[in-house]
């Protein structure tokens, strides 16, 4: 299977908003507004982490299918820690972003636990996201 490529673009709306393209839709990424923002929008590590909940649904869908069972409903609740002190140049003894992330996901089903187990473990296994979250990925932060 060839690779996929996806894109975004986007412009600076203020200090602490951004308007973002990806396709045909408009993404608005805010912070809130103790964070010098409005408060209009999720703020970028909020994005990760629904990002990761749409990514394990889908996935969480389709590894039940291909395992012969429905998933009648999927609750996924997804919570991160992290310290903003570098963010905000005040320290550099943590890193910047999440230093954990729980993932709870509760589905309602008839598989039996050891089923669950097995499509859990494909489940993460095969989340672009959370592949993406768990490994480093290399990245290019350039001028353009």
């Amino acid at each position: 299977m060839s690779d996929l490529k996806f894109r975004i673009q986007a412009h600076k709306a203020s200090a602490a908003k951004t308007v973002v393209k990806a396709r045909n839709f408009e993404i608005i990424v805010d912070e809130p507004e103790d964070l010098g923002g409005t408060n209009s929008a999720p703020n970028p590590v909020e994005y990760v982490l629904a990002a990761f909940a749409g990514c394990l649904n889908v996935m969480g869908n389709l590894i039940a299918s291909e395992m012969g069972f429905e998933l009648k409903d999927l609750k996924i609740d997804i919570s991160g820690t992290l310290n903003p002190a570098k963010l905000f140049g005040k320290s550099d003894e943590d890193r910047a972003g999440y230093k954990n992330i729980v993932v709870k996901l509760i589905p309602t089903c008839d598989a039996d636990e050891a089923t669950l187990q097995k499509w859990l473990h494909a489940v993460e296994s095969r989340c672009p996201v959370s592949d993406n979250i768990q490994n480093t990925t290399p990245v290019t932060v350039e001028l353009g």
